[in-house]
Order: structure tokens, then C-alpha cells, then sequence
């Protein structure tokens, strides 16, 4: 796991990366320089025959973007131009450096005092390297000003490290004003902001450059929040032994579907097979059998009937949700189940449904039970929450008092394990928002915990494994990845660990 920190614990890093390398700092902010040059060149995010203005604070964020421009001018960038923004008398000694340094050279340098009116905008790429992490309240007066004028200009435009105005941690809220930033080329760790919904209201993406920051002293940061790596998922990743069968890789008991809802128990049952659960059973309506025994023959049926007339203790793992709707019925069948000696669960969909409502039977799941709500599923839960921090924040302490796992589902997946840990997947795409993708997720979850994995484990590595085959196929060229084709390729995915 790689731990993620707030903008403080980054300058402390920086600090201590200059103090025992030991490494001048500006001789750090080159390394950082020539990171975000090599990154943007590789990603074809400049070219030299742009012509690019580079917007600049008078602190180490504006430093770095002036030994951009002076390496770009080394790496033979010509149309070059430098605003510097210096809203009071405060320098940095880094930047101060960096000025004198680029003030040889033949670029256009322009300062901008509080009163000075700023002209238009001709350049086709902003760089921005104005403000940085350093930022703690909303922009006002004429820093607001200036980032205004810039929206205005339409212009594409890649921040460093962070756009200016948006906070790297903490309440992130929609009714700030920062510099709309297309691409953030950030130094050494993704700011923890970018990972919620509402970055998209200040960047489209982020790309992650090492800059050489002590990895040792990094790794000793408390912190709340850690990024899943490929490293985590093939630490877990069990290799299928030989003289195994069948019966080595347990029994899923997927309860799911109703007679207008069958898709969902198709796709998780589809899933659950693909992710290697030896054996597979659904119980569905009377009604699915058709359904179910001409797309998935190997997995057998049981009837809601059924169900309590013979033994739980034959499967190993069960699944709640998917497709089952919120009758009365589904009720007793939930009070019925959590009545019964405890097995590892999966709790999705309409379950979640059915627990939002009864708080009692909410407080029954056994230990370890995972459950796997969207925003409103969440929010059904656990209480109407207007910022995506503080929804984690919540999940992190239900997570905790309940010793459940709580894998609250977007873009960048938020795992909440009773340590008070919360783990980040970094895997998937916009290409999987799509329907079912929820349920091939429950699916994939309940066959990893018959297999005989913890719960934590079955969390990250269904996670990440589910993430990285939508991954794969984007990177093939579809621009709308289907649940169903994901949930093929999740084998595949699974060979190349």
C-alpha cells in the first residue's frame, strides 16, 4: 500500500528529502521541473511548435514553473511567455533564484501588480504554476480576478502539482472558484482531493511523476488514506494449486433477481463464475430458471422455497442483492438469513435497501459482512451527506464501529475496514459507467470470499481485479465497456497477476 498525505506532510516530505539526500532545493525544484516536462512531452501534452504561457506565483510553485520555462526554452520551446503574479511583496528564495536565472534568457516577462489589468490571452496553453498546495481558504480579490480572466480565455491548460484555487485536502465544494486545469502533472503522490466527484469540477485528469521524495520517510506518515497498487493485488492473488477441484474453491450461494430483475442475478452469477468460485448457486424467482439455465448452465438454482429447507452450511460464501427488490417478502427472507449461524457476506443493491429501512436487522450482519453501496445507496445508510469527504469520513467510522467493510463505489473505489483504514482503488474508467457494473462487482466479491479469502483481501483484490479489466478493455479502444464483456475478460485479468 502506498500511503497518501496532505499538502503539509508533501512540504514535510520536501524538507526532509532536502535535509538527508541531502539535496539544495533548488536543485529539487529542477528534478521537479524536468518530471513535469518528460511526463507532458510523453502524453503529447506540449508541443514546440505551441506558443504557451506560463502563469507564475512569486512562491515555490511559481519557482517551479520558471525553471519550466527554462528548461522547455533548453529542450527548444520558442513561443514562451511568463506571466508572474505577484499580488504582495512576498517571494520565495527558490523563486527569487529561478527569475534571475530565466531573466538571461530571450522569453517575454510580464508582472502583474493588484491593480494591474491583465490582457488577453493569445498563447493555446496555460501553464499553471501559480499558487500550489499551499492554498488554505477560497480564492478572493484579485486572485480571484486573475483566475476568472483566465477561465474566461478557454484556453487548454495544465496546472503543476495542482490547479490554483482548488485545496489539496479537506471540504472540497463545487461553489469554488479555481483555474479549470485539463491535465495535473502532480509531484510524488496524487493530492487526496483529486480522488473525490467533485475535482471534476476543477481537472479532467492527474498524472503522478516521482520527484526522488524519501520513499522511507513517506511511508512512516500516518495517514487515513492508501492507494491500492498492482504490488497489494498480487500479493493476494492466490495461484490455483494442482490436484485442486472444485470443491477446493468453495460454494456461492447468490441470492438475487426478481421476476422483472433477472439481469442483475445473470451478471453476478456470470461474474462469480469468471472470478473462479468452484461451485455457484443462485436463488431466484421460479420465473429466471429459463433465464438462468440458457445463459449459465454451470450454475445451479435453488428456489426462495427451497432455501430454508436444507442447510446453509453446504456453501461457503453468500451474496444478498443484486436485482431483489424491497417487498416485505425480501424483508423476512433478510430477517430469515441473518438469523442463521454467520457465513462471509456480500450485501448490495436492494439488501441495502432493505437494512436503510430496519435498523435492527442493520445490526445483526455478522463481522466482516461486506457492503458495497453507490452515493444514494450510502446515503440511504448512513444519513443525507452534501460532500464527498465527509461521506468517507462516515463510512471510515461505521466501518469501524460496526467491524464491517464498507466499499463505497465511484471512479476511484473508497474500501473503509474496521482498522479505520480507508483504501483507495485506482483502477477503472468513464468507459464502465455503465448498468451491471455493480452487480459483476458482488459477483466477483462473494466468488473471492469462497475461495477462502478475508474479507479485506476479497475487498482489494475485487476491487482492483474489477477496475483493471475495464482498464484493459478501454485500452483496446471502447469508449462503453458492457458489464457483460467485462466480466469476460476478469479471468484473463486474473492470468496475467
Amino acid at each position: 500500500m502506498q500511503n497518501l498525505l496532505t499538502a503539509s506532510q508533501m512540504r514535510e516530505a520536501d524538507a526532509y528529502t532536502i535535509a538527508h539526500e541531502p539535496i539544495a532545493s533548488i536543485d529539487l525544484m529542477e528534478r521537479a521541473a524536468h518530471a513535469f516536462i518528460e511526463r507532458s512531452l510523453a502524453l503529447s501534452l506540449i508541443k514546440k511548435d505551441q506558443s504557451i504561457l506560463i502563469c507564475c506565483g512569486a512562491g515555490n510553485n511559481g519557482g517551479d514553473g520558471l525553471a519550466i520555462a527554462r528548461q522547455l526554452y533548453e529542450e527548444g520551446f520558442s513561443a514562451l511567455h511568463i506571466w508572474i503574479i505577484h499580488y504582495n511583496e512576498r517571494q520565495s528564495a527558490d523563486f527569487k533564484t529561478n527569475l534571475a536565472r530565466i531573466e538571461t534568457l530571450p522569453i517575454s516577462i510580464q508582472s502583474f501588480a493588484q491593480e494591474d489589468e491583465l490582457p488577453m490571452i493569445e498563447q493555446s496553453l496555460i501553464i499553471d504554476a501559480m499558487l500550489g498546495s499551499g492554498l488554505n481558504k477560497p480564492l478572493s480579490g484579485s486572485w480571484l480576478k486573475v483566475v476568472q480572466h483566465l477561465n474566461q480565455a478557454k484556453k487548454k491548460v495544465i496546472a503543476v502539482d495542482i490547479p490554483t484555487g482548488m485545496p489539496a485536502d479537506g471540504h472540497l465544494m463545487r461553489s469554488m472558484t479555481a483555474l479549470f486545469a485539463h491535465e495535473v502533472i502532480s509531484f510524488q503522490r496524487p493530492k487526496i482531493n483529486f480522488l473525490f466527484p467533485e475535482s471534476a469540477y476543477f481537472m479532467k485528469r492527474f498524472h503522478v511523476v516521482d520527484i526522488g521524495l524519501n520513499e522511507d520517510f513517506i511511508a512512516r506518515q500516518a495517514s487515513d488514506f492508501y492507494e491500492i497498487t498492482s504490488n497489494d493485488a498480487r500479493a493476494i492473488y492466490k495461484e490455483r494449486r494442482p490436484f485442486s477441484h472444485k470443491g477446493t474453491y468453495g460454494h456461492s450461494l447468490l441470492i438475487a433477481g426478481s421476476e422483472d430483475t433477472m439481469g442483475a442475478a445473470l451478471l453476478c452469477a456470470e461474474a462469480c463464475l469468471y472470478t473462479g468460485s468452484g461451485l455457484t448457486s443462485a436463488c431466484i424467482p421460479k420465473t429466471g430458471l429459463t433465464a438462468l439455465n440458457t445463459r449459465l448452465p454451470e450454475v445451479m438454482a435453488i428456489s426462495r422455497e427451497a432455501l430454508f429447507h436444507q442447510p446453509l452450511k453446504q456453501y461457503t460464501a453468500m451474496a444478498v442483492g443484486p436485482g431483489l427488490g424491497k417487498s416485505q417478502e425480501i424483508s423476512e427472507l433478510m430477517k430469515r438469513l441473518l438469523a442463521k449461524p454467520a457465513m462471509p457476506m456480500v450485501i448490495d443493491a436492494d439488501a441495502l435497501n432493505v437494512l436503510a429501512e430496519n435498523q435492527q436487522l442493520f445490526d445483526r450482519l455478522p463481522p466482516d459482512s461486506i457492503l458495497t453501496p453507490h452515493m444514494k445507496e450510502f446515503d440511504r445508510l448512513f444519513g443525507e451527506h452534501s460532500y464527498w469527504y465527509d461521506r468517507v469520513v462516515k463510512a471510515r467510522e461505521e466501518a469501524q464501529q460496526r467491524k464491517l467493510i464498507i466499499v463505497l463505489k465511484n471512479q476511484y473505489t473508497f474500501i473503509a475496514l474496521p482498522n479505520g483504514r480507508i483504501l483507495v482503488n485506482f483502477t477503472g474508467n468513464p468507459a464502465m459507467a455503465s448498468g451491471g457494473m455493480g452487480d459483476a462487482l458482488t459477483g466477483m466479491l462473494v466468488a473471492l470470499l469462497a475461495q477462502g479469502y478475508r474479507a479485506e483481501e476479497a475487498a482489494i483484490l475485487g476491487c482492483y481485479l474489477h477496475g483493471k479489466s475495464g482498464d484493459l478493455l478501454a485500452e483496446t479502444g471502447m469508449a462503453v465497456v458492457p458489464a457483460n464483456v467485462l466480466i469476460q475478460n476478469i479471468s484473463k485479468v486474473m492470468g496475467n497477476i
